[in-house]
Parts: structure tokens; C-alpha cells; sequence
């Protein structure tokens, strides 16, 4: 699942004709990055949510080969957006990215896989070192202990990308929430996990980050 329905406004003028995902980042759109990493392991489905200028990515993923979903009125936020998709995703685990930000290194959709256990992770989730984090602050939004479980509190940054299993989602009321419910009771039961990423990772969710990001795919890692 392709997280693609924000308005972008961190992004200012960019933003003003397309929306975020279709923002150019060395020479093609930001979510073709994305996309490329979701081809690599030859998913069944890749869905994307639309909601901000929906056409305009309606009609560049549909050639190549990804369904979309127009959440309207409102966009439902990460935990809407995931279940209101489920219809076309299954009912097994999912994988789910950010289209906002760049990897250089080794895909991190097939180290998730690799590492992936459902005997005991409900969800896995990969980090970035804040030192492998550009153009994001912070101390990091999980602590990653010895055996891979996560806490909240400095450590890794969470880079977008997931494998989460979906079966909690039928236990949430509201119609718009965000994935860190499900998280937050996943914490509870230990059973949400992490992984350190070995490469470089890009926020490109203001202008500066595309520039950055150019920079980043240009070098070696």
C-alpha cells in the first residue's frame, strides 16, 4: 500500500498544481522511487490512496499497473486509509510505504521481508538512525531494544515502511485515525518490532528535502 493521499503543504508552490507524490525528484516523480522499491518484490497488488488532485495520480499509476482508491470526503489518515483499502488488499499482512521520502541502499522492503516472524511480530517497521536521517529532527520516534522490539522514545527514526497485520483495524471506532492506535496496542502486547536501516533515507516533505534527495541518489552509498 502506497500512502498517497496528503496535500503536501509542508511543500508549499511545489504543491500548487500536483500533488506531493507527482513532485519531480531526479528526473521522475517522487512516488516512481516508491513504486520502483514495491515492483522489486513483485507484490500481487500495489494500491494507492488518493485524495489531494486525485486524477493527476490516477492517471499516471493506473499504466503502470497500481489500483487506487479516492478516499473522499475527507482523507481518512494512515489507519483509515489502510482499512478503507483493505477490500483490495486481502486479508493477510501488508506491507505499507510513505511515498515522501527517498532509500539509498539496499531495498528496505526485502529486509522487512527477510526479517519478517508472525509468530511474534504483529507489525515490523523499519528505522532510520538519526544520523542516517536527512532532513528530519529529532532523536528518533521508537527505541529499538537488543531483540528488535520497539518502544516509544529516541532511537530510530520510522522511515514510512512496514509489514503490519491488519486484524486490529476492524477493532477501531472512529472512520479517520492514524496507524499509531493500532501501534499503541500492539506496544502494549509486545508484539510490535523494528529494524535499523544500513543505508541513507531522505524526508522529502518540504522543498530543501528535494534537493537533498538529489543529492543523496547522486552518491555512492
Amino acid at each position: 500500500m502506497l500512502f498517497a493521499a496528503g496535500f503536501g503543504t509542508r511543500m508549499k508552490h511545489l504543491t500548487a498544481d500536483r500533488p506531493k507524490p507527482m513532485v519531480p525528484v531526479a528526473g521522475k516523480p517522487l512516488i516512481d522511487h516508491a513504486l520502483a522499491l514495491a515492483q522489486d518484490i513483485a507484490p500481487p497488488v500495489i494500491v494507492a490512496n488518493l485524495h489531494y488532485l486525485p486524477e493527476l495520480l490516477a492517471a499516471h499509476l493506473g499504466p503502470l499497473g497500481v489500483q487506487t482508491v479516492v478516499e473522499l470526503p475527507h482523507i481518512l489518515e494512515t489507519g483509515g486509509g489502510l482499512r478503507n483499502a483493505l477490500p483490495m488488499l486481502g486479508d493477510g499482512p501488508v506491507i505499507t510505504m510513505n511515498t515522501d521520502a527517498i532509500w539509498r541502499g539496499p531495498n528496505p522492503l526485502h529486509l522487512l521481508i527477510d526479517a519478517w516472524d508472525p509468530d511474534k511480530m504483529d507489525a515490523l517497521l523499519m528505522g532510520v538512525q538519526p544520523s542516517h536521517a536527512l532532513e528530519h529532527s529529532g532523536k528518533g520516534d521508537f527505541t529499538l531494544a537488543p531483540d528488535g522490539r520497539l518502544t516509544r522514545g529516541a532511537g530510530v527514526v520510522f522511515g514510512g515502511v512496514q509489514i503490519i497485520k491488519t486484524a486490529l483495524l476492524a477493532n477501531i471506532v472512529a472512520r479517520v485515525f492514524s496507524l499509531n492506535i493500532v501501534w499503541d496496542v500492539m506496544l502494549e502486547e509486545k508484539r510490535l518490532f523494528g529494524l535499523s536501516y544500513p543505508g541513507m533515507w531522505c524526508d522529502v516533505g518540504h522543498p530543501d528535502g528535494v534537493a537533498t534527495a538529489e543529492e543523496l541518489l547522486a552518491t555512492d552509498v
